[in-house]
């Protein structure tokens, strides 16, 4: 039987626009029953040397440097949007009303009012979305996810998130755009908080209520000329400005009596200036009957804990297996670990399966006003000292009982 063709088209060729020219690339070999051949089309970056790197070894038909010819393009069937942050909306919507799948990087947008004008463009259009909210995918993850929806762990009382990196830590550390509200809105709210918010709605349940603290370590850093070079580059004696969003967000969140943790309670943090984490993105659910523990850094184990009682009572290290979310179409058996790039090559697996008509099991845009309306919601709270709500977004893959 012929592979069903799907046309891809890639709007920058950065890092993770590798990444994701990667995952399509894999899937037919990883997912033969998807029955899929994706095709590279054409890819775009504003830089020519990356635009040519495209087609040269990513394996590109084209390259262009404006990306309205890739949504354009009559070839293509789905995008993937890789761009930095404050483009994000203004793509999303050219997607949208191009009539394109696309496959979108978080923050979709520089805060809920953007992210909710993509939602509006897609929802009207009829074009699938997904997010690359990646730390839903790991195997160990899904497990977790199993265990608190069929009540091992009793009812759930409490969870602790921390998502702290290193990549700000140095004082010197150029001033890139990620430090401009302009071009980035918030600054780890939106990078590693938004991901957090993202990962415990759809383990626990839509969070309803926030009460949080901002705060900026480093308020000026030396100046990096726009695009050039990126916020690892270390800038001896350069003239300094201002850094404009938080290096750190912690908030406290209340679960609506929607969520599977009905009523919970809980401590979610993100960092972007620690010495010490260099990816340090973990959480802590516990209930009434047991509880679990995951950190990204050991992504394949689990930590588990079920009972009160027995010569085995505490923590018991689980690895990712056969059984675990997609695990054995990656590793043969238990203690084999997986990486970062095969849970974007799962990201894509949702994107296109649901695109094909499958389970719609992908993260959508609907999942990204979720989450940008609790970082939202925390701005608000920051400034005001005071608890704030969260407005209800329907349509998530968000943890409902």
């Amino acid at each position: 039987m012929s592979k069903r063709e799907i046309g891809v088209g890639l709007i920058s060729v950065g890092w993770m626009g590798k990444v994701h020219s990667k995952a399509y690339t894999l899937l037919p070999s990883v997912y033969p029953e998807l029955n899929v051949k994706p095709r590279l089309v054409i890819a775009c970056d504003t830089a020519p040397d990356r635009a040519q790197y495209a087609q040269d070894v990513l394996g590109y038909e084209q390259f262009t440097l404006d990306y309205h010819e890739v949504l354009n393009h009559p070839d293509v069937d789905v995008v993937s949007i890789c761009a930095p942050n404050f483009l994000h909306a203004e793509m999303g919507i050219a997607a949208a009303k191009a009539g394109k799948a696309f496959w979108i990087e978080k923050p979709v947008g520089r805060g809920a009012h953007e992210t909710e004008a993509v939602a509006a463009a897609a929802t009207e259009a009829g074009v699938l979305t997904t997010i690359g909210f990646n730390y839903r995918n790991p195997p160990v993850v899904e497990h977790a996810k199993q265990l608190i929806e069929s009540g091992a762990l009793g009812r759930i009382t409490n969870v602790r998130g921390t998502f702290f990196a290193d990549y700000s830590s140095e004082p010197k550390g150029a001033l890139s755009w990620r430090f401009k509200r302009e071009f980035a809105g918030s600054g780890v709210l939106g990078d590693l908080m938004g991901h957090l918010a993202d990962l415990v709605q759809y383990l626990l349940g839509p969070i309803s209520e926030v009460n949080a603290v901002t705060k900026t370590i480093y308020t000026e850093r030396p100046i990096l000329q726009m695009g050039q070079g990126t916020h690892f580059d270390v800038i001896e004696g350069g003239e300094m400005g201002a850094v404009e969003n938080e290096d750190y967000a912690g908030m406290l969140v209340r679960f609506g009596s929607s969520a599977v943790a009905a009523d919970a309670v809980g401590t979610l943090e993100a960092c972007r200036a620690s010495v010490g984490p260099r990816a340090s993105y973990n959480f802590e659910i516990y209930g009434t009957e047991g509880s679990i523990k995951w950190e990204f850094e050991r992504l394949n184990e689990l930590q588990v804990a079920i009972g009160r009682k027995g010569p085995h009572l505490g923590y018991q290290r689980v690895m990712a297996g056969p059984g675990m979310g997609d695990f054995s179409h990656y590793m043969p058996g238990a203690g084999t670990s997986m990486g970062y790039d095969d849970l974007k090559i799962i990201e894509c697996r949702k994107f296109i399966e649901a695109y094909l008509g499958g389970p719609a099991r992908n993260c959508n845009i609907q999942d990204a006003v979720s989450s940008a309306r609790v970082l939202s919601a925390a701005e608000e709270s920051a400034a005001s000292r005071q608890w704030v709500a969260v407005p209800e977004t329907n349509g998530t893959t968000a943890a409902i009982r």
